[in-house]
């Protein structure tokens, strides 16, 4: 799916957010319905750490708010979104342009919604790799998000 000229300009305006600016990733794509988002974290003297690849603190934080985001937009106004915790597997050090895709899809969606609706809330565990060029994973993290229905608090 294409990038709408709303989530061009949504992108931007994340990709200059101060928070998200310091961690050296640049948001590359969203799709028009924020299924699909693509990030690039390159090496530069920003994400450089002392041995010469990227700072591990750069990896995570250009992943870090990225489902919760898509999750907020996804689901709309009737939803709160929340990390919960994360975890993250450094395999390999940095030295090129690192990438990563995230996606949250139709069906994922509707399983949110089905226990959101029944429990009042929900968690999920979503994964992302952030591989360089040749399809290496460099790193890979698990974020745990918690879903709730505003308006109404799990038991």
């Amino acid at each position: 799916m294409a990038e709408s000229l709303r989530t061009r300009l949504e992108r931007t305006l994340l990709n200059f957010f101060p928070a998200y600016r310091g961690t050296g990733g640049r948001i590359r794509y969203i799709a028009a319905d924020w299924s699909e988002v693509r990030i690039a974290l390159p090496l530069n003297w920003r994400t450089r750490n002392y041995v010469g690849t990227i700072y591990g603190g750069s990896m995570y934080g250009a992943l870090d708010p990225i489902y919760m985001v898509m999750l907020i937009k996804r689901l709309g106004p009737d939803y709160e979104v929340w990390d919960k915790a994360a975890s993250i597997r450094f395999r390999r050090p940095g030295r090129s342009t690192l990438h990563a895709t995230f996606r949250v899809d139709d069906a994922l969606l509707d399983a949110i919604r089905a226990d959101a609706l029944r429990d009042g809330r929900t968690e999920r565990t979503l994964h992302v790799d952030l591989v360089d060029a040749g399809g290496e994973v460099h790193a890979s993290c698990e974020k745990l998000l918690t879903i709730r229905r505003r308006g109404r608090r799990a038991a």
